[in-house]
């Protein structure tokens, strides 16, 4: 319970809502979440600039130094958002953060499905907590997972926060209040997040990773176009299909959950608030 949460109701109608600590987080938080999204933007575009061949062979030199730019930026962003996160979300994190990894390593790197499916329990903590839970989900989410299984997936850790970020700004759209809006916001979100990993993709791995991904870039490139293009029209095609995806799973199991956990969250209550004509019926949702 934060301070805002004990004002009355009457005066948080044309404020912020309870829950949301926006308005009073201190500066220097903006500045450290500022700090730790430029330091993994640097090292996203030192990978891009410097190719690195052996980065996701091994926990070798190239690997750890790409890991520490994403740790440190991952341990900015972390102490930044603490004041802009509900504290009840961190029991949270855990479960939507196995729920990448599990997930991702089934789907994008076990199948030939041309998806990952690595980003719901991002994006259902964003549409729970906001942007930054949903960034910083994503962050920790790819760091885990490629300290402790697959080192590849630290390249795409930019990705991974901007899908989460993503999810928190549809959902104070009001994106999740009826499915469709929840897959054309998954699907809007998916350009951004294709283009951010195709050039890793591409220069560092030489294509996709995943089998399915994989598959489509060498036809593509079969077909005559050059690795980065290919490589391109996959994560498009790819990320776009995903994140649509993601979003309708996400709103399917926000829909799901106990009203006691997403009465905890006033954006989540607010975004999944099926929308209503001007005869007071619901349109749409579920």
């Amino acid at each position: 319970m934060t301070a805002q949460d004990s004002v009355s109701g009457q005066g948080l109608a044309t404020t912020t809502s309870p829950g949301e600590a926006r308005a009073s987080a201190p500066k220097w938080a903006y500045l450290l979440t500022a700090a730790g999204a430029l330091v993994i933007i640097a090292t996203y575009i030192a990978v891009l600039l410097t190719q690195p061949a052996t980065l996701g062979q091994d926990l070798g030199n190239t690997t750890l130094w790409v890991m520490a730019g994403y740790l440190a930026g991952a341990a900015l962003i972390a102490a930044g958002t603490l004041p802009l996160i509900p504290r009840s979300i961190f029991a949270l994190m855990p479960i939507a953060i196995a729920l990448n990894i599990t997930v991702g390593q089934i789907v994008g790197t076990l199948t030939p499905i041309p998806l990952y499916l690595d980003s719901l329990g991002s994006v259902i903590i964003g549409v729970l907590a906001g942007p930054a839970a949903g960034a910083l989900t994503g962050i920790l989410g790819n760091v885990i997972w490629g300290v402790t299984i697959n080192p590849t997936v630290i390249a795409f850790t930019a990705g991974a926060a901007f899908v989460g970020a993503a999810a928190g700004w549809a959902a104070r759209l009001g994106a999740f209040r009826a499915p469709w809006w929840a897959v054309l916001a998954g699907a809007v979100a998916g350009i951004p997040g294709g283009a951010l990993g195709a050039p890793v993709a591409a220069f560092v791995f030489g294509g996709g990773l995943g089998v399915g991904t994989g598959g489509i870039v060498a036809t593509l490139q079969a077909a005559g176009l050059e690795m980065l293009n290919a490589t391109t029209v996959q994560s498009l095609a790819s990320d776009t299909a995903d994140k649509a995806i993601i979003f309708l799973l996400a709103f399917l199991v926000l829909r799901a959950l106990p009203k006691r956990i997403v009465r905890r969250y006033p954006l989540a209550m607010r975004s999944l608030a099926p929308a209503r004509s001007r005869s007071g019926r619901p349109v749409g949702g579920a």
